[in-house]
């Protein structure tokens, strides 16, 4: 048998701990860890970009549109779901659940209530806010009449209480009952429902 003459076993040996650093094993022992999909090294190379690329410039007589802000929205729910808070870069909508507000199938506030909407009416003191906009929905039980007629009731009730204890006459106020439309959850199942059931109150963010 010819030897393998030892600067080419070296070499080798040299290029398989080199293609087994860039590249990784390719099996996995029963007991190791596998990292989730997204936390590996990428391998791909850096993109090059040809600043001379013709496909790159502005045809002539053409402008850039104007920069725009993307809205990005955050919601934060309570393990509960009886409040719901949603933040964009111009608005916040705070969700109080129906069964917060009110007995079922009614439209009288309940004991509870009032604290909630104090606590609204001092985010919308912070925001200085002079548009608010109070929604009502429901679930899709019953009749669409109903739900209509029901969710613009309790949205009444919350506005009045809102408008007494922000008391200020430059607050411009708009009240709506959608009933079942725009659901947030599935209406299928209970839990779903619940959610559905809701009054929103909605305002811009402050500028300052």
């Amino acid at each position: 048998m010819t030897p393998i003459p030892r600067l080419t076993l070296a070499l080798s040996t040299a290029t398989l701990m080199l293609a087994t650093t860039l590249y990784g094993t390719t099996a996995h022992a029963a007991d190791d860890p596998i990292d989730p999909p997204g936390t590996e090294p990428s391998a791909s190379a850096p993109v090059k970009v040809d600043p001379n690329d013709p496909d790159l410039k502005i045809p002539d007589g053409a402008t850039l549109a104007q920069a725009k802000v993307l809205d990005i929205k955050t919601v934060v729910e309570e393990q509960s779901g009886d409040e719901r808070r949603e933040d964009t870069n111009t608005s916040v909508t705070l969700a109080l659940q129906a069964e917060v507000l009110f007995g079922k199938n009614s439209a009288k506030l309940g004991a509870a209530a009032k604290s909630r909407i104090s606590g609204i009416a001092e985010e919308i003191k912070t925001q200085n806010a002079t548009r608010v906009r109070v929604f009502g929905f429901t679930d899709n039980l019953g009749s669409s009449a109903h739900g209509d007629a029901l969710s613009k009731q309790r949205a009444n009730a919350v506005h009045d209480v809102l408008s007494q204890a922000l008391n200020d006459a430059g607050i411009t106020y708009e009240v709506r009952g959608y009933g079942e439309d725009y659901p947030i959850a599935d209406n299928s199942t209970e839990a779903g429902r619940k959610k559905n059931r809701r009054v929103e109150v909605s305002f811009p963010r402050s500028e300052g």
